[in-house]
């Protein structure tokens, strides 16, 4: 017999509620199964762990020769902000391409990044005695880059919002498309408990889980010159949109 909101808060009034982590959650499923662990918890925490609307990954690039001062720099045609660092940048998870629009955007450049794919960088910037070059265009990966940390500002959240579509049309917004008849969801929340944290340099391990931060050198193919990288083992925690 499924429990109604009203049972459920009755049970916190007079303390009896079952309350537990969505890790907590989890291992129950496994001990004794789905509907015996639904009739043993009454609440499930969770923790906001996740990529959403205001993520986004701040870059350096490492100086070319000659040096640019990037003013404007786009990755896959997305464009992404500059207004620091002369090769430095942040791209935004819901910036979208100039040439795809809607197809493609900063969240999906996150992504290529992380799968260790190549992007294309073209950057143009205004001469000046210390940096005179004025444009650049290279295709490079996550490795070439000197780092990378990605940001989460939402993460500390304990609750969000999630949507879904249940018309029988398309509906389209600005976290992504939502299929008919609740075909996809858009999630703004990561079910299981996480900590706030920054990500650094961002490299999927096995597991899927994050761990903090190894150095080594190499060569950027970017900009042919000797650079020190931090690597970490991370991944999106939250796809911006999922399958149900």
């Amino acid at each position: 017999m499924p429990k109604s909101l009203e049972e459920i808060n009755e049970r916190i009034r007079d303390g009896s509620v079952h309350v537990v982590t969505a890790d907590e959650m989890t291992a129950l499923v496994g001990e004794l199964g789905s509907e015996n662990a639904a009739r043993e918890v009454d609440v499930v925490t969770t923790g906001t762990f996740g990529a959403m609307c205001s993520s986004g990954v701040w870059m350096n690039f490492g100086h070319s020769d000659p040096p640019i001062k990037m003013s404007q720099v786009w990755l896959n045609d997305v464009e992404a902000y500059t207004g620091v660092a002369a090769v430095d940048a942040f791209i935004g998870a819901t910036q979208l391409s100039e040439t795809r629009g809607l197809e493609y955007g900063g969240a999906h450049v996150i992504e290529d990044l992380v799968a260790h794919k190549e992007v294309y960088l073209k950057a143009v910037g205004y001469a000046t005695d210390c940096y005179p070059r004025r444009s650049v265009e290279a295709s490079i990966s996550i490795g070439d880059l000197n780092e990378a940390t990605m940001l989460n500002p939402r993460n500390a959240y304990q609750r969000y919002n999630a949507a879904t579509n249940s018309t029988d049309r398309v509906l389209y917004t600005y976290m992504g498309t939502l299929l008919p008849g609740s075909g996809t969801r858009l999630t703004l929340v990561q079910a299981r408990s996480r900590p706030s944290i920054t990500i650094r340099t961002m490299k999927p391990s096995a597991s899927g889980r994050g761990s903090f931060c190894v150095v080594r050198r190499g060569t950027s193919s970017a900009t042919g010159r000797s650079t020190t990288r931090r690597t970490a083992l991370a991944r999106l925690w939250c796809v911006v949109t999922s399958r149900l």
